[in-house]
C-alpha cells in the first residue's frame, strides 16, 4: 500500500496547510504499520511549469524540434508516482482564490490523455479511479458554501473538479480557514481541523484496511 503525500505551500514551518497533511501522513502511518510514504514538496523541489519546450513530454502526439526540447524528468515522476499511490494526500493552501502554482504544475503532469483521462465519441472518461485522496486545505477567510465569500473559492472546488475528471470520486477534505482572522481564529481553526483528522483517515481506509487511529 502507498500513500503519495504533497506539499505546495510556501511558507515552511509556518504553514497550516503542511500542518495538517503531516498529521494526516501520520495518521496513517500509526494505523497502517508498513504503509509506503512517497514525499514530494512543491516548494521545496518544484515541477518547472509546463511550457513550449516540455509540451511533446506530456503530448508526444505534438510534433517539436527535438534540439530545443527540455526533459521533464521531474514531470514523468510525478506522474508515475501519481499513478503508483493508493493514497493521495494533498496540502493545498489558497491563494489568491485558487492553488499555488506550483501545484498546478504538478496537475499538468498526472491530468494526462491516455494515462489518466481518455477521449472518445461520448467525451472524456477518467482513468484513476479507485484512489482515494484527502486535501488538507487552508485558507484565510471563509468560503464554504452559504459565506459571502464562496463564490471565490477556486481552490477546493478547482481541485474536486480535476480529480473528478480523471475519474477520482473518493475525496474528502480536512479545512481549515478564517486564518486571517487573527491568531486565536487561526490555531482554533487549525485544531478543530486536526481534531477531524482521525476519522477522516477511518473513512478513508475503510476500503483498505486501516484501522481507525488512536
Amino acid at each position: 500500500m502507498k500513500i503519495l503525500h504533497i506539499d505546495s505551500s510556501i511558507r515552511g514551518e509556518a504553514s497550516a496547510s503542511r500542518r495538517l497533511s503531516a498529521a494526516i501522513v501520520h495518521a496513517f502511518t500509526r494505523a497502517m504499520p508498513g504503509l509506503e510514504v512517497v514525499r514530494r514538496d512543491l516548494d521545496a523541489d518544484p515541477i518547472p511549469h509546463l511550457d513550449s519546450r516540455r509540451l511533446a513530454a506530456v503530448r508526444p502526439d505534438i510534433a517539436g524540434d527535438s534540439a530545443t526540447l527540455a526533459t521533464d524528468e521531474k514531470g514523468a515522476a510525478a506522474l508515475e508516482e501519481f499513478l503508483d499511490a493508493d493514497i493521495v494526500v494533498i496540502g493545498a493552501p489558497m491563494y489568491n482564490s485558487t492553488i499555488p502554482s506550483q501545484l498546478k504544475a504538478w496537475i499538468d503532469r498526472i491530468v494526462i490523455a491516455g494515462k489518466t483521462f481518455s477521449y472518445s465519441e461520448t467525451g472524456a472518461k477518467g482513468l484513476a479511479g479507485g484512489k482515494k485522496v484527502i486535501i488538507a486545505s487552508s485558507r484565510g477567510g471563509l468560503y464554504v458554501p452559504g459565506t459571502p465569500q464562496a463564490a471565490y473559492d477556486f481552490q477546493e472546488t478547482y481541485l474536486r473538479a480535476m480529480l473528478g475528471f480523471i475519474g477520482i470520486e473518493d475525496i474528502e477534505i480536512v479545512r481549515a480557514e478564517g486564518l486571517a482572522y487573527g491568531p486565536e481564529q487561526r490555531e482554533a481553526a487549525i485544531l478543530t481541523a486536526l481534531a477531524s483528522v482521525s476519522s477522516v483517515v477511518a473513512r478513508v481506509g475503510a476500503g483498505v484496511g486501516v484501522r481507525e487511529a488512536a
